[in-house]
């Protein structure tokens, strides 16, 4: 007996070791697979981390550059409109460097002899100082040597923005730079001067630092290079550094001169072509390549806008580093989820099941309609436990409800509420007074707007300088809230932008460049902008992809003729076209959006052109009977149909007679 339970106890330790030996063997083979598993997705994963690092880096340097464009373009009508005042240039400059910490120095090249008095060559400057000041003055004569710079011929032939390629600043010979050059125009559109607005490039060598640093933090590296760790930089397309942390390399110094083949042949010349073409390489394990000697994971991309190159290397023992700390870590969690499954697992089983007679009964009861009877307690915490609790709020579900019911009552009051005030100061913002300008006779204007909702994105306006009837309508794209959000924005932009010009073509040009910056949500405005002279009936208008109005001359009734151009706020830098009109004593302009031809019945069938041009034909000569007949019509058409559209009518009538003209 003795002999058997020595011998079944020595049969248990032999299967013990055996089973720890496979154990062992498993965690050994399952350590490794982990570990090559992880490396190669570090590369993948680093690749994309590093990508959103090249995006975020590369937005940052957008917007750097994009306040100087801005700040240069938001200047360009005050510079033109001044273009034969030196001194008023002069100030001007200052004022640019002054009121954009990105603008280092700011100037003017005219072109030669534009300025006899001033000499060959003239270019009002101004510049910040060490101690962050604003310095200015002109450069005249013998300093001014741009006249036979290659990027002031360049600025000057193609007659367009662009951005020169980086330089060193002339005043201090260390500062890198790169330069905004803008053309600037005579009254005759010839080009007469190139603006130009320095941005140092110093702020992109702190940025990859601190970006360089943080990384490494998070990376747990280890120094296994000459240049330190993982490193980034910014390069030209010859492989030029335009950030390094050694000063003296920027613009100096050449990245691919670094590159040598690692492993396989091929593969630095190879990296340093695809660079040179601006591709986009992040997540192939191709880009292992020796650099300073070290075995490195190279990740590019193109910077968007530019002609540069992101360029992120990375030793590839940190990649090692990491995939074992990252192996560990996964072995030791998997480790801790068995043990815990274990645990409560066993625990599970200990436990013993409650009976559910007493529920079922009470259920029947529920069931019955008795929602206030008593459930039976459950001190478990399982199953069972939530099947008694989806009772109890089933008991409450109806009482719940008529409270939810009440307060969300209240919300719809309160919103309703708010919709109305949003409504009326809405409709405050719009002219309502009519008649608009009972002192004059030569002019009459009625108009008004129906939104389909509390609040539209439908607009007109208009009002009176120096004897020119400025005016507009418009239609923003969408409905509610948000569209009457951007309807009184480009308002407050139409009324500003035409206190500074008289030309319609360069109000909408303003008004499109301010829509078009920063426009996230992708909302546009149609739009028709006119200028009338009250003195001589000539009309200059501008259309932005709005309907184009109708012309009431004599007992004639024509559609009148509109240039296409995209809706403002689509795409920055269009130029819009301006056209002209002779308007006559009793004519009549009639404006109108989309929700009165596109207005629409029960069965669908809209109001249309026809429709509109046979009420214009019998209606009295008279903005406000105009409208109110065409509002008749349109409700009548419409019937019990609801309102899809915002509808807006506008009509100005030309009154002046002959002899007064």
């Amino acid at each position: 007996m003795k002999k058997e339970n020595k011998y079944k106890y020595s049969f248990a330790r032999r299967l013990a070791r055996w089973v720890l030996l496979v154990l062992f063997i498993m965690m050994g083979a399952l350590a490794y697979v982990t570990y090559e598993l992880t490396t190669s997705l570090m590369v993948e994963s680093s690749g994309d981390m590093f990508y959103n690092c090249i995006q975020s880096s590369g937005k940052s340097i957008s917007n750097a550059m994009s306040e100087v464009s801005v700040a240069v373009r938001n200047n360009i009508i005050d510079v033109e409109r001044n273009v034969n005042q030196p001194s008023q240039l002069q100030a001007i400059m200052e004022r640019i460097v002054a009121e954009n910490p990105r603008v280092r120095s700011c100037g003017i090249s005219f072109i030669e002899n534009y300025f006899p008095q001033k000499g060959r060559s003239y270019c009002p400057y101004a510049w910040r100082n060490d101690s962050l000041e604003v310095e200015g003055r002109p450069i005249e004569n013998k300093e001014a040597v741009y006249l036979e710079a290659e990027w002031f011929h360049k600025a000057v032939e193609t007659d367009s923005a662009y951005w020169s390629e980086p330089f060193f600043d002339s005043r201090d010979g260390v500062t890198p730079l790169v330069a905004y050059m803008y053309p600037i125009h005579d009254r005759q559109g010839r080009v007469v001067a190139i603006l130009g607005a320095d941005l140092s490039l110093d702020f992109m060598t702190q940025l990859l630092q601190d970006q360089d640093s943080l990384f490494q933090q998070r990376a747990m590296a280890i120094p296994v290079s000459e240049d330190g760790l993982y490193q980034s930089y910014i390069l030209l397309r010859d492989g030029t550094y335009i950030t390094h942390p050694d000063h003296w390399r920027i613009l100096r110094g050449n990245f691919f001169t670094h590159i040598k083949d690692a492993d396989t042949p091929g593969t630095a010349q190879k990296a340093i072509q695809k660079m040179s073409d601006g591709e986009r390489s992040i997540n192939e394990t191709s880009n292992e390549v020796r650099v300073n000697r070290t075995k490195t994971y190279l990740f590019y991309a193109p910077l968007e806008g530019t002609n540069w190159i992101f360029v992120i290397a990375l030793p590839m023992l940190s990649l090692d580093l990491m995939g074992i700390v990252v192996g560990f870590m996964m072995l030791m969690l998997t480790a801790a989820v068995l043990l815990i499954t274990f645990l409560v697992c066993r625990l599970a089983i200990r436990r013993a099941a409650k009976p559910l007679i007493q529920l079922a009964a009470t259920a029947d009861k529920v069931a019955g309609g008795q929602f206030d009877t008593s459930l039976p307690d459950i001190n478990s915490h399982d199953e069972i436990h939530l099947l008694r609790d989806s009772f109890e709020n089933m008991q409450h579900s109806l009482t719940t409800y008529v409270e939810e019911l009440k307060k969300t009552t209240a919300a719809k009051a309160s919103i309703e509420s708010e919709l109305k005030i949003a409504h009326d100061i809405q409709m405050s913002m719009l002219p309502k007074t009519y008649p608009a300008f009972p002192e004059r006779n030569d002019i009459d204007i009625f108009g008004q707007v129906k939104p389909a909702k509390a609040v539209g994105g439908d607009l007109y306006d208009f009002f009176i300088i120096d004897e020119k009837l400025f005016f507009c309508i418009g239609d923003v794209s969408g409905k509610g809230v948000p569209a009457s959000l951007v309807m009184a924005v480009t308002r407050s932009l139409f009324r500003n932008i035409s206190s500074y010009t008289r030309k319609p073509d360069q109000i909408m040009m303003a008004l499109n460049e301010a829509l078009s910056n920063n426009n996230e949500t992708g909302m546009f405005v149609t739009l028709l902008l006119g200028v009338l002279d009250l003195e001589s009936g000539q009309l200059s208008y501008t259309n932005a992809g709005h309907n184009p109005p109708l012309l009431l001359a004599g007992d004639d009734v024509d559609v009148l003729s509109c240039d296409a151009n995209i809706p403002a706020g689509v795409m920055s830098g269009w130029q819009f076209t301006v056209q002209h009109l002779q308007l006559k004593t009793g004519d009549i302009v009639f404006l109108y959006t989309d929700g009165l031809n596109e207005a629409e019945d029960i069965h669908l069938n809209q109001f249309g052109m026809d429709r509109m041009l046979q009420m214009a034909k019998v209606t009295v000569r008279q903005p406000q009977l105009l409208i109110e007949a065409m509002t008749s019509a349109v409700e009548m058409f419409v019937g019990t149909a609801e309102q899809n559209d915002d509808l807006t009518m506008f009509a100005i009538q030309y009154t002046k007679s002959p002899a007064q003209q």
